[in-house]
């Protein structure tokens, strides 16, 4: 390690700034080390030292170096002083786009849209929209006023229960609640299957015309999809025994196959049902669909003709409900349930999307966005970094100013995806005007809008309020575009903006 001195530490501290000091300390000798300006092994100025240089306590100095420390940015030793780290350099970014691959470039022109007619997308005029919000926000405050405890890994028991009462109307499968297992959707519940399964290097019959993702997520499995031709019956079970006859899994659409649409015939499910018990197969229920009819009742699920425990029904509720809710569920086998438990909280995949095994780069959103800051300096920062980010916001000076362009914008039917609320601000404070908003959401059964905190406190007891008045997170002040552009690259952009 070379033993390098340092002169004088480039720093500038501005004491009338809202930033404490110490983080103004912590913050410039982390950017130069980042940026290469202190290089591994460089002696830094003892703490006694840089206080008197900067002219400020010497405690400040010393909690500067001891976040340091613990970001193992620095060492220090009695015998050689303190210095920067030994650290391996940041690799500099590229502005180049990396290519997603041909499964992501394909699953990209198939979920495009919105389209009308599109597959797999449910009507939104039949969705209880306020029904929904009442729900999600009762369920919001039963979740925070309950324990802090890990669930259990087959998900809520309630929720199993429903689902099992449900499958036994809908699908005339009857199963018990420790039999369902609730996953993150049809793509998340079959990836746990696959590897509970254990069934690498084997081959694996596949619908011809099939559904790509599903032949995608077995090649991924490392099994060998083998194509089995559908017809007006559905699955050919006699040509996929005849062209592989050592098969360990059949996925199958039994309901409504896809792309064809056809339901398998009452012949064809039990002569698939056959095949498993005699080979010791597994199948593998995708209820594509089958929950949707034009007309009549759905078949009854083909695990409900099941009496040897072969057949692991996967389903979600992307169709009926929302494909952005990513809720789906496994029903396993009873001799299967305690597999696929013990594999689901430490090893089954949590995919972000419910109808492919990736999600497609997301493409550039513009959010609109409400800004409550009283300072005119900070207001002009917020709105030109949020222009940079290619996002519209409207600016108010105090928390009742917000509180009527919100109110004004949900009457007229749009809405605002974001709020930026300063915490304190003269006439209405942020706190206060988040306790209205949320009070009149409630009241009307209107869905959760995001609310961050513009803060320059940290307190715990002051991040307590804000947390108990409703908001969803804090930005600290001062802000800058790396810190804005993370804060909201997660919220979705509404379709009906208010800006």
């Amino acid at each position: 390690m070379t033993s390098t001195p340092h002169p004088p530490l480039p720093l500038t501290l501005d004491k009338s700034a809202a930033m404490p000091l110490t983080d103004q300390i912590h913050r410039g000798i982390s950017a130069a080390i980042e940026q290469s300006v202190l290089t591994p092994g460089m002696r830094l100025p003892s703490w006694i030292d840089l206080a008197a240089q900067l002219g400020v306590s010497r405690g400040t100095v010393r909690v500067a170096y001891e976040k340091l420390a613990a970001d193992q940015l620095i060492e220090a030793s009695r015998a050689a002083g303190t210095r920067v780290a030994e650290r391996p350099s940041r690799a500099r970014g590229s502005d180049e786009a990396l290519d997603p691959g041909a499964f992501v470039s394909m699953y990209r022109e198939l979920t495009a849209g919105p389209g009308l007619f599109q597959p797999g997308i449910p009507s939104r005029d039949s969705l209880p929209a306020k029904l929904m919000a009442r729900l999600r926000t009762r369920a919001l405050a039963a979740e925070t006023s309950g324990a802090a405890l890990y669930p259990d890994p087959r998900g809520e028991l309630a929720l199993r229960r429903e689902i099992a009462g449900y499958l036994a109307v809908a699908r005339g499968l009857v199963c018990s609640p420790d039999q369902v297992l609730v996953t993150g959707g049809y793509a998340a519940g079959l990836g746990l299957v696959l590897r509970a399964l254990g069934l690498e290097g084997r081959r694996a019959w596949m619908e011809e015309p099939g559904f790509f993702f599903t032949r995608h997520a077995l090649e991924l499995g490392r099994l060998t999809p083998v194509p089995v031709l559908v017809d007006e019956e559905g699955l050919d079970v006699d040509a996929g025994w005849r062209d592989a006859p050592d098969a360990a899994l059949a996925v199958v659409t039994p309901g409504q196959q896809a792309p064809l649409g056809v339901t398998m015939s009452l012949r064809r499910r039990l002569r698939l049902l056959d095949w498993a018990a005699s080979t010791g197969g597994w199948i593998v229920e995708d209820d594509y669909l089958s929950e949707l009819q034009l007309q009549g009742r759905a078949a009854p699920a083909l695990a409900s003709l099941d009496r040897h425990g072969r057949v692991l029904h996967i389903g979600s509720f992307s169709k009926t409900i929302d494909p952005r809710l990513r809720l789906g569920f496994v029903v396993a086998p009873a001799s299967l349930a305690a597999r696929l438990t013990s594999e689901n909280p430490t090893l089954a995949p949590d995919l972000p999307d419910d109808s492919g095994m990736a999600r497609p780069p997301a493409a550039p959103k513009r959010l609109s966005i409400l800004v409550a800051e009283d300072n005119e300096i900070n207001a002009l920062l917020m709105r030109s970094l949020l222009a940079k980010l290619g996002h519209e916001a409207v600016i108010c000076t105090n928390g009742r100013e917000a509180l009527e362009s919100w109110i004004a914008a949900e009457t007229a039917g749009a809405r605002y995806d974001v709020v930026l609320m300063d915490v304190q601000m003269p006439e209405m404070n942020g706190i206060e005007a988040t306790r209205m908003i949320r009070t009149r959401e409630s009241e009307r059964g209107l869905s959760h809008t995001k609310i961050l905190a513009l803060t320059a406190n940290t307190l715990v007891e002051d991040r307590y309020a804000c947390f108990e008045a409703g908001m969803d997170g804090f930005l600290v002040k001062p802000l800058d575009r790396d810190k804005l552009a993370d804060a909201l690259a997660a919220i979705p952009a509404s379709p009906g903006v208010a800006v």
